[in-house]
């Protein structure tokens, strides 16, 4: 069994917790939390495992990673502390582990990252021999692996269109979902995410995962951007009001350009409500998809619906990030010390997990 430590609670280390509870490899070994009201509960109670794990949740690091687990699944954000997380992924690369995360953008193409990211995890992968996978669903897998494969069944391919298409008002992220993308705010707003250049420091690396997978040259990459306004007032359960007038839809696109064209897209429709801009795409059930097509001969085109806490569509997405993660850890233990991207990192078939339940 490898001992397996899960470091941050939030919507992502819940799954997590039930992810490592559920893989015949994998003992659950710590949980690691920030806020003191956890420390002390049981991982099963934060997890939402519906049962007592017997792991009791702790904010001392230092003793965690003292005793030399031989994973981190690190699901602490680094959206708005970039630093904190590759500083505590660099410790735990430190201590020897192999750190799986969804945390960090630029590192999903581990190849291409910044220096100042990249050079300080290499070190520490120098100094105590762990490993790094840094992966999710959109940047993830649904702009990575599963595009990859369905290209596959082609006989000629013209583009590869990758999309998430979600209605968010079922989010439990209201500092996201308001302040980084901009939902609820004045049209004049400048949201962090939708900044130039932001959609391809967090797309750009699956744009060239996928060039060069498919054994194409980039011309550039390119963003383009809407947003529209909520005509109405709408009301969410879990973030309260958005006011008229406010931003109520965006739609974007990160483009890989070969040879002038667009061939290579990723595409975000995202909503708070589905009043608002009901002429862009919708998803089947009007909640939320991940969708792949493929133009070309054939057209191909596959849809994937995810749910989990009650029939939750943004925590089944959660949860697949985390499944890909948590899968690939016993591989990366096998594997030599280093920097991982997606296209090192197989997708298996859930070996010894039909039919079985955590106990």
């Amino acid at each position: 069994m490898i001992p397996t430590v899960v470091w941050g609670t939030g919507n992502v280390g819940r799954a997590a917790i039930r992810a490592v509870e559920a893989h015949p490899a994998l003992e659950l070994a710590a949980v690691l939390v920030h806020d003191p009201a956890k420390v002390g509960r049981d991982a099963g109670e934060l997890g939402g495992a519906g049962r007592t794990i017997g792991v009791a949740a702790t904010d001392d690091i230092a003793a965690v990673l003292a005793a030399r687990p031989r994973a981190v699944f690190y699901a602490a954000s680094g959206d708005i502390r970039p630093d904190g997380a590759l500083a505590d992924i660099g410790r735990a690369i430190r201590a020897g582990a192999v750190v799986v995360t969804p945390s960090l953008y630029p590192l999903y193409d581990q190849r291409n990252a910044p220096p100042e990211l990249r050079d300080p995890l290499l070190a520490a992968v120098a100094e105590g021999g762990g490993s790094l996978f840094v992966s999710g669903v959109d940047p993830g897998w649904g702009n990575d692996v599963l595009p990859l494969l369905v290209s596959g069944l082609g006989t000629e391919v013209e583009a590869v269109r990758c999309q998430e298409i979600f209605d968010y008002s079922t989010y439990e992220q209201e500092d996201s979902v308001r302040h980084l993308i901009g939902m609820g705010h004045p049209m004049d707003y400048q949201p962090l995410m939708l900044a130039e250049g932001v959609p391809t420091m967090v797309w750009g690396g699956q744009i060239r995962l996928m060039a060069r997978a498919l054994g194409v040259e980039l011309d550039e990459i390119r963003e383009t951007l809407e947003r529209r306004a909520l005509e109405d007032e709408v009301r969410t359960r879990t973030m309260g009001a958005f006011a008229a007038g406010t931003q109520g839809a965006v739609r974007f696109e990160v483009q890989g350009v070969v040879g002038g064209e667009p061939r290579i897209v990723i595409e975000h429709i995202t909503r708070i409500h589905a009043s608002c801009a009901p002429d862009w795409p919708s998803p089947p059930d009007g909640v939320g998809a991940h969708r792949v097509v493929i133009e070309g001969r054939p057209r191909i085109e596959v849809t994937v619906e995810a749910s989990d806490e009650g029939e939750n569509r943004s925590a089944g997405g959660n949860a697949t990030a985390v499944g890909r993660l948590v899968s690939a850890i016993d591989w990366l233990v096998e594997a030599e010390p280093g920097l991982y991207d997606a296209l090192d990192v197989p997708l298996r078939p859930a070996v010894g997990r039909l039919g079985r339940r955590a106990t």
